[in-house]
This record gives C-alpha cells, structure tokens and sequence, in this order.
C-alpha cells in the first residue's frame, strides 16, 4: 500500500550531507521549488541555498520561500535577487507591538519542507543555518507521490503566512495518504492534534516505546501514560542532548529527571554535540518524524508538522539512527543528578511557571 505513495526514502542525519542533497536536487529543478523554514541562515550556508535559488529562476523555474520572521528576522535585501528574477519570499507572521505582544508573537511556524518538482519532499528537524553543522538531525528525503500531499500542505500555508491563529476551533484535518498520515499542528490549547496522538500511540504500545528530542518537556498526561506503560512492561527510552542549546531548558528539564528514574522512564544523553532530532519510534513500528518538540511550546504555541506511519523501509532506518544515537549517549545517572549544582536545582523550581514558553 505504502509503495503506491513513497518511491524511495532516505533517512539523513549529517547537516552537511543533506544540505548537499539538498543541493543536488534543486540544481536539478525543473519545474518548482517550495521551501518553508524556521531559520534561514544570513551566513554562508544560506548564502549557497540563496545564490541558486536565484540560479533557478532565472532558468524559469517557479521558487517559492516562507520564512519564520522570529527565527528568520525579515532582511529583504538578502533576498531582492530571487524576487527580481520572479520567485517569491514571504515571511510568517511579521513581529507587531500590541498589548500582548509575546502571546502573539509566540505562534511561530516552527516547520521544516523543501519540495521539489511535485515529486521530492525534504522534512525534518533541521534548518538551514551555518551555526548547525555539527549538530545530529533527523532529516528524510521521500520521492513519491506522498509529495503532492506536502505541496498541499505548504500552499496552505503560504496563503495563511499573515493570519494569527490561536483558538479552540482552529485546526487542519490530518492528511491520510496511502498508510501515511501528515499531522499539520495549529496552536491551540484544546486542540493539539499531534499531542492526543501521540497519547494513542503510546498508550497502544506493547513492547517498546523510544522518544528522541532536543527539548523534553511533556505535560502531565504524556508523562502519565509514559509511567504506566512502564509498569506494563513496556521499554520506555527517552534521549535527550547532554547539553541543548537553550540552557534554561535544560535546567528546567532536569528537575523532572529524577521522576522519570524511579518510575522506569530510562533517560539517555547523547554526548557528542547538540542533539536535535526529532521522532517517536513504536513497537519497530509506527513512526512519527518531523518539526515539532516534545514541550509544551510546540503542542501548544507552533505551526508543526509529523509525519505519522508503518512504511517498513522507514521504521527500519529510523532504528538504526536510534541504536547510532545510543551508541554515542551515556545513560542517566541518579546519584549525579542528586549532587547537581545547588543554582541549577533553584533554576528548574524557578523556570515551572514559564514552562509553556520554553
């Protein structure tokens, strides 16, 4: 059922590796290019995307870009070559000054796509940015005809680029595709599609459950149901980053590590570099890939997108880039954790408040 959608996937975790993927297949274009990004770099990563994007339209090819204005301050100049050869830049919800100024500007559209001709899809964790080189990502490229589902999605969005969102009736159906479903996440506190599925996902669990995050901050339910499919006897592995690179997260992350020790959540920290993968792996199973965190930012605050399924080929490669991250991560230590500095600890009791910000 699955080959009907998905031709062939590649599963990348090197940024230099898939930016160079990347590369190859918009030098190849023919007919469109749709990027929609958090972070576009002004930086020599950024510079080679931009420089043939521009090469791009000038060959007739439609481009098309949409770019966070918080992650990607607006710099139009950066971009007036692509615009005067006929592509487009649009950038998502622009910073306003009101009276609640940070709720607003809190809904950023926190996706990552790169489509090509109707017929590639990039998706995943990463950005485009110099800065992130050294990082371990989670980026799949699909060829297929899942694509098309992905162009709608990105179009959705691009029109939508200048529109506040924040209610509990907003929401965008999930995409079913051939055995593939593509969770397209609008903040809401009622709604959060991709938290209540991930809620069925592990509450449906039967041998093993591991989460991989750069940021783990789960709400109460989550973590309820991480705790009682433990005491099933259900394998839980959550890895995390040593060390993020948003510290006070960290902080705050860590008051609840000690929780998760004693009621069997096995917590794991990859040492290397920052981890930033993003995914969800059931049973070798089911498989949820994409933008979002596990906090409450991104269930609540983002535009994200996952996409959820049982393509065998993925699960399989989604495995190995779990058994590699857990070569390289060191298991969570108790008696560590208890001796950690005294304002670390003041931090995370100081940080719970603020919890849905991070």
């Amino acid at each position: 059922m699955n080959k009907e959608a998905v031709d062939n996937v590649t599963l990348y975790e090197s940024p230099a590796v898939f930016y160079q993927a990347m590369l190859e297949d918009i030098t190849a274009a023919r007919d469109s290019i749709c990027l929609e990004t958090y972070k576009f770099g002004y930086d020599a990563q950024g510079d080679r995307f931009r420089d043939l994007l521009v090469s791009k339209c000038k060959q007739g090819v439609q481009v098309k870009l949409l770019l966070d204005s918080w992650g990607t301050p607006p710099n139009p100049a950066y971009f007036d070559a692509i615009v005067k050869n006929g592509g487009e830049v649009r950038y998502f919800k622009k910073i306003r000054f009101f009276l609640d100024f940070f709720t607003k500007n809190h809904r950023r559209n926190h996706r990552k796509l790169l489509i090509i001709d109707d017929h590639i899809t990039y998706m995943g964790s990463a950005n485009i940015t110099a800065y992130s080189l050294n990082w371990r990502e989670l980026v799949i490229r699909l060829d297929g005809s899942i694509t098309h589902s992905f162009h709608k999605s990105f179009l959705d969005s691009y029109k939508l680029y200048r529109k506040y969102i924040f209610n509990k009736f907003s929401y965008k159906k999930t995409i079913h595709y051939h055995g593939f479903e593509i969770i397209q996440d609008l903040p809401s506190i009622y709604r959060q599609q991709l938290k209540k599925r991930y809620e069925r996902l592990i509450k449906k669990a039967r041998h093993e459950i591991v989460i991989e995050s750069p940021y783990f901050l789960p709400g109460y339910k989550i973590r309820r149901f991480l705790i009682l499919a433990a005491r099933k006897g259900v394998k839980v592995h959550v890895i995390l980053p040593l060390h993020s690179d948003v510290r006070l997260v960290d902080f705050l992350r860590d008051k609840y590590m000690g929780f998760y020790y004693t009621n069997n959540v096995n917590i794991h920290f990859y040492r290397p570099n920052n981890l930033h993968a993003k995914c969800m792996l059931i049973d070798n199973e089911v498989f949820a890939i994409g933008s979002a965190n596990f906090d409450y930012r991104s269930f609540r605050y983002m535009h994200e997108i996952m996409l959820v399924g049982t393509h065998k080929p993925l699960a399989e490669l989604l495995r190995k880039h779990i058994d590699e991250t857990l070569k390289n991560s060191v298991d969570f230590n108790y008696q560590t954790w208890r001796r950690r500095p005294l304002f670390e600890k003041i931090f995370g009791w100081f940080l719970i408040p603020f919890r849905h910000l991070f």
